[in-house]
């Protein structure tokens, strides 16, 4: 990076630039701003610095804010130091490459980040909402949503191996990536084997934005047909409110005296809405 050194413009002036070249950490009373500039005019850092009574030396200057802009280089980062030492707005920075103008792209990250509520909420995000977001825009907004659907599909797939639903967290997980995002009403049934793995989850009815049609007997079909020893119920809320309906605990019950009929066990209901699960078993409603 080629850098020079600007002076505040209120009536102060510095001396020839090509002398302030050494840098360092120590205090120094009688404290002057300055900035050193990138050669396409970017500010990539300030700080401040003191004169000495008589300038026959390189200037001595005491780091205090890196611009958060550009001085930070996540991508430089990145590569040196692995994606696991980046934070999340780091990480979102490298995808986003630019800012906007007066702010760089680690500040828009941040915004995007701050904006939605942070990284969960981003993979759940629709494109619409992506573009809203000042500095963002159409094309911004349809690579991150691409970006995230690629991910999503990614972990479900991981999540849907065999041994990957083993805890009443992973379920969790996994129904969040399936379910959160969803405009419309769906209903699945994760079916399991006699050691609750899981043999197969399956989109069972689809509905509107406020309901979903179920009907047990299908329920049952699907059951056998994948030789099930138990099922978990899951269905979304587009509406955002997590909470089971009366017409949710009712339709809980009427499953679990179909399924019991046959020999297989209802194990839970979930409810999804956005970065929220409530689970029927957890709540005493099975």
């Amino acid at each position: 990076m080629r850098a020079g050194v600007r002076a505040p413009s209120e009536g102060f002036a510095l001396p020839d630039a090509s002398r302030v070249a050494e840098a360092s950490t120590a205090a120094l009373p009688a404290a002057f701003p300055f900035a050193f500039v990138c050669s396409d005019d970017r500010v990539a850092m300030r700080g401040e610095f003191t004169l000495p009574a008589v300038v026959d030396r390189p200037l001595t200057i005491a780091l205090t804010r890196m611009h958060t802009a550009d001085a930070e280089r996540p991508q430089e980062r990145l590569y040196a130091r692995g994606p696991s030492a980046l934070t999340e707005a780091e990480l979102l920075a490298v995808f986003l490459r630019t800012g906007v103008r007066g702010s760089g792209s680690l500040d828009l990250a941040r915004s995007v980040l701050g904006q939605l509520g942070g990284p969960g909420a981003l993979i759940a995000a629709h494109a619409a909402e992506l573009r809203a977001i000042r500095g963002v825009g159409p094309a911004r907004a349809a690579q991150l949503a691409a970006a995230m659907e690629l991910l999503r599909r990614g972990l479900v797939q991981q999540a849907e191996s065999r041994d990957a639903l083993s805890s009443p967290e992973a379920v969790r997980d996994y129904l969040r990536l399936t379910l959160s995002q969803l405009p419309y009403e769906a209903f699945l049934g994760l079916f399991v084997d006699s050691q609750n793995r899981l043999i197969a989850a399956r989109e069972l009815f689809r509905g509107t934005l406020a309901q979903t049609s179920v009907y047990p007997r299908e329920v049952v079909k699907s059951a056998l047909a994948h030789n099930a020893a138990g099922v978990i119920f899951a269905h979304n809320h587009p509406s955002g409110v997590a909470e089971p309906s009366r017409a949710d605990e009712l339709l809980t019950a009427s499953l679990k005296q179909a399924l019991a009929l046959v020999d297989i066990r209802t194990l839970d209901h979930f409810v999804v809405a956005r970065d929220r699960v409530t689970s029927f078993a957890e709540r005493g409603l099975l």
